[in-house]
C-alpha cells in the first residue's frame, strides 16, 4: 500500500514536471555517464544521505563503479534504446559492515535494473517498469 502511494506520488510529479517548461528540466537533467550518483530512495523507502554512502559512477568504458554502505563495487554495464540499462558482474569487497542487509539490497536493486528515466536531476531506476530506486547526483564541494 505504500509502495503504491510512493509510485502514485512519483508518477504525479512526473505528470506535473511534463506540463512545465522543458528547458529547464533539460538544463537540470545529469548525464547518465559520468555522474556520480547517491542513492535517495530504494524500495520505497528513504535513505538517509547523512548516514549512508551507496553512490553509483557509470563510466565510459562500460564499466561501473561505486560505494555500498562500507564496500566499494565495481559491475559492467550496458545502455539501450528506450533507456534501456543492465548491470551484469557485480563484484564488491567483503568488508563486514553494521547493515550488510542495506548493502546486499543495493546490489540486488542493481542486477534487477532494466531500465532508467530522468525527472530533472533525479535518475528513477526501473526493474521491467517497477521503480526500485532513485538516486541524486553527489553534491560536490568544490
Amino acid at each position: 500500500m505504500r509502495a503504491t502511494l510512493f509510485l502514485a506520488t512519483i508518477l504525479s510529479a512526473l505528470l506535473i514536471t511534463g506540463c512545465c517548461d522543458c528547458r529547464k528540466t533539460r538544463k537540470l537533467e545529469r548525464p547518465l555517464v559520468g555522474t556520480e550518483w547517491q542513492l535517495i530512495q530504494i524500495m520505497g523507502r528513504e535513505v538517509k544521505n547523512a548516514d549512508e554512502n551507496f553512490t553509483l559512477l557509470l563510466q565510459s568504458n562500460g564499466s561501473a563503479v561505486g560505494m555500498g554502505r562500507c564496500n566499494r563495487f565495481w559491475a559492467t554495464y550496458s545502455t539501450g534504446e528506450r533507456r534501456a540499462l543492465a548491470f551484469t558482474d557485480i563484484s564488491s569487497t567483503r568488508r563486514m559492515c553494521p547493515d550488510i542487509e542495506t548493502e546486499n539490497e543495493y546490489f540486488d536493486m542493481l542486477e534487477s535494473v532494466t531500465h532508467y528515466e530522468m525527472d530533472a536531476s533525479i535518475m528513477i531506476l526501473l526493474s521491467e517498469g517497477t521503480l526500485v530506486a532513485m538516486m541524486q547526483p553527489v553534491a560536490t564541494t568544490r
